[in-house]
């Protein structure tokens, strides 16, 4: 044998060697593979395929619920509401009753053997009666039983608190509406109850080359907050003794549109235009000097704001000589 050969001899056996180790090692992984791959169920139950059921002992009834715990109500405490008493009460009652039925029904039989008829319905009558006395008998014992059930649980009834409510105080809305309406008629009662009015009309300056000047919804409304003026009565703005709107009324404010004088539409004010403005004072009024003083003062920082000049009632100019007359027509002014 020459070396070669050797060489190839060992060769082959190490060959042959390798090969048979994969083949062991190939087994043994595909066991321990078939191994792992037993699923599991939340209750650690094996999940087996359904070929290899059939090698697998089936489960009985006890084995399945013998891990599991079972609630169920517990009704001893209902074992004290059922007496013994009661029971062998009615027991003795029912005895007696049954030993003097057949006492009666015998003498009954012994009297009544001449006449079947009569007999049979004095057998029919004694049955009724029997009947509903046992009736009677056992809606007593459930009345007693019932009673005792009650009693042995009103300790269990949760105790209920009771809150006695409000008693309602507050003002009612209605009532104050009609509460405050003579508040309104004497707040507002110049204007209603006017007989005369003085007027002062506001009208911008006109300028021969320049549109027609107006006044602007967005900028009455500026003037208005800045001296008191309110909405109100007649859907005018009106100037009260004070700035927040309390206090009599002292005088009125509507606008001169296109179609003349009329009075303010509260939702499209700021989006209308004015041709100009006119204050008025009602007469009679009980505080009328101090009312023509104020309508006049506003009545030019009015009209000063606006680049507007005073008119009287027939659109001139405003002197001071004019005023005095005015002022003296106010408080000679009987109504």
């Amino acid at each position: 044998m020459t070396a070669i050969q050797f060489i190839l001899i060992i060769i082959a056996a190490f060959i042959l060697f390798a090969g048979l180790f994969m083949v062991i090692r190939s087994v043994s992984r595909r066991q321990n593979a078939d191994a792992v791959a037993i699923n599991y169920d939340k209750n650690g139950i094996p999940i087996i395929p359904r070929h290899e059921r059939n090698i697998v002992d089936q489960p009985d009834f006890d084995d399945t619920v013998s891990g599991e715990t079972t609630i169920g109500p517990n009704r001893d405490y209902l074992n004290a509401v059922i007496e013994d008493v009661p029971a062998q009460g009615h027991a003795i009652t029912d005895h007696d009753y049954n030993e003097k039925s057949s006492a009666d029904f015998a003498r009954w039989q012994a009297e009544q053997q001449h006449d079947n008829t009569g007999f049979g319905y004095l057998t029919k009558e004694q049955g009724a009666d029997g009947q509903q006395h046992s009736g009677q008998m056992h809606d007593n014992q459930e009345a007693d039983a019932f009673s005792s059930l009650m009693s042995a649980t009103d300790h269990l009834m949760p105790v209920i608190d009771t809150v006695e409510e409000p008693i309602f105080t507050d003002n009612s809305p209605i009532l104050d509406h009609h509460l405050l309406e003579p508040v309104d008629e004497a707040q507002n009662g110049p204007l209603i109850h006017a007989q005369d009015n003085i007027n002062i009309t506001i009208l911008p300056h006109q300028y021969r080359d320049r549109p027609p000047v107006v006044i602007r919804g967005q900028d009455l409304l500026g003037l208005i907050d800045k001296y008191g003026l309110r909405f109100g009565a007649m859907n005018m703005f009106h100037r009260y003794e004070q700035k927040d709107g309390t206090g009599i009324l002292w005088f009125s404010m509507m606008g001169i549109t296109e179609n003349g004088i009329a009075p303010f539409d509260p939702h499209s004010v700021a989006t209308n235009v004015y041709s100009g403005l006119v204050l008025f004072l009602s007469l009679p009024h009980p505080r009328a000097l101090v009312s023509f003083d104020s309508m006049m003062s506003i009545a030019y920082m009015m009209a000063n704001d606006l680049n507007a000049m005073m008119l009287d009632e027939n659109n001139e100019p405003i002197t001071p000589e004019y005023k005095q007359q005015l002022r003296n027509e106010v408080r000679d002014y009987q109504g």
